[in-house]
């Protein structure tokens, strides 16, 4: 491993949507990191990635070059499809490197654990890339909760919602299981961790899960109802055929609600292009996209104060993992966390197939 003064060197797996618009640019702004390979066999790709990243990024056409020369790298980031997580991922501690795995980390949660297993066998780190806890309005709702203002939560609903009433193609709209594909595991990863986060283990899993387009092959259109081991129940909507769409954040407690419209603007920046630098402001919305904390009035029609929006903080995952790969912090979002987050898909798998509610072993 390099030196405390000395970048970490990355070999990124693969560099489609995952790779080129979420991890490469995060990587590549965060002091300590630098991307020294990128796997990829696809020259047009390889063509986007000399243009982003520089021409000394070196590129590998399969990740079994990178375990050839495992002595060359510190760290190892798996952005690939979905399927090929565990394979890569347990090759890559296999080979001796610290892993960061793109969510969902696995198909279940057994797989999840026995990933988490190796790792601590081997003393590396392993995270698992789940980055809505740095969503503007998912550190609001944190910083809400510290302070108490909404008193004891009794109600938290969450939406990722997008009307999309074509389907795309491609594996993560497959109905092949071996794909890990459908909105169960993609958005609805993202919804569970964070409702386990806020509110911690969840006790009872009921979700209705439908493929509601034309032509598509995976669900598309799910809701997922939690009940925590705290009594906090989280309501869960993932969905592709939305033609409305919802609050993001409607959170009810004994003492006000807060209701927050809108998705973080960190991808949209990401995909067009902008990358967080010193100096330039990152992560920031507008006032007219504040939430609203009151209690007896509706959002809809002014009601209850604005919130102002935390600015949200992609940067910070990756500066996170350089410190636990430098045996300086712990890791950000841990393989455990994320089998957690496993066992209530599964539930809601489970669930939506069978009609009945799932309870989870403690």
């Amino acid at each position: 491993m390099t030196g405390s003064g000395t970048p970490l060197r990355v070999g990124l797996v693969g560099y489609g949507l995952a790779g080129s618009v979420f991890h490469a640019p995060l990587i590549a702004s965060t002091d300590g990191l630098v991307v020294d390979t990128v796997v990829t066999s696809r020259e047009e790709r390889r063509a986007e990635a000399r243009a982003a990243l520089g021409e000394g990024v070196r590129f590998a056409a399969s990740p079994d070059e990178l375990w050839e020369r495992a002595g060359e790298l510190d760290l190892v980031v798996v952005a690939s499809p979905n399927r090929t997580h565990v394979p890569i991922a347990t090759a890559a501690l296999e080979a001796g490197l610290p892993v960061v795995v793109d969510k969902p980390v696995a198909g279940t949660a057994a797989e999840a654990r026995a990933l988490a297993g190796l790792a601590k066998e081997r003393g590396l780190a392993l995270s698992v890339f789940q980055n809505r806890r740095w969503d503007n309005d998912f550190l609001t709702l944190r910083h809400l909760l510290a302070e108490g203002a909404l008193g004891d939560v009794r109600r938290f609903e969450s939406r990722f919602e997008r009307w999309r009433p074509q389907p795309k193609g491609g594996w993560r709209e497959s109905g092949d299981p071996a794909e890990i594909g459908g909105l169960l595991y993609d958005l609805g990863s993202h919804v569970v961790d964070q409702a386990l986060s806020l509110f911690g283990p969840a006790a009872l899993v009921y979700a209705e899960s439908d493929v509601r387009r034309p032509g598509a092959e995976a669900d598309d259109d799910t809701f997922i109802a939690v009940t925590h081991t705290n009594g906090v129940r989280s309501h869960l909507y993932v969905s592709a055929t939305t033609a409305q769409l919802g609050p993001r954040f409607r959170v009810l407690g004994s003492k006000a609600g807060y209701v927050k419209y809108g998705l973080d603007p960190q991808e949209a920046d990401l995909r067009d292009g902008r990358r967080p630098a010193e100096g330039v402001s990152w992560g920031e919305e507008p006032k007219s996209m504040w939430g609203r904390i009151g209690s007896g009035e509706s959002p809809v029609t002014g009601g209850g104060a604005l919130v102002p929006t935390l600015p949200g903080d992609y940067p910070a995952y990756y500066a996170a993992v350089v410190g636990a790969v430098r045996g300086e912090g712990p890791v950000p979002v841990t393989a455990e966390e994320a089998a957690a987050a496993l066992d209530v898909l599964e539930a809601a798998r489970r669930s939506a197939r069978d009609g009945v509610t799932v309870e989870i072993s403690a």
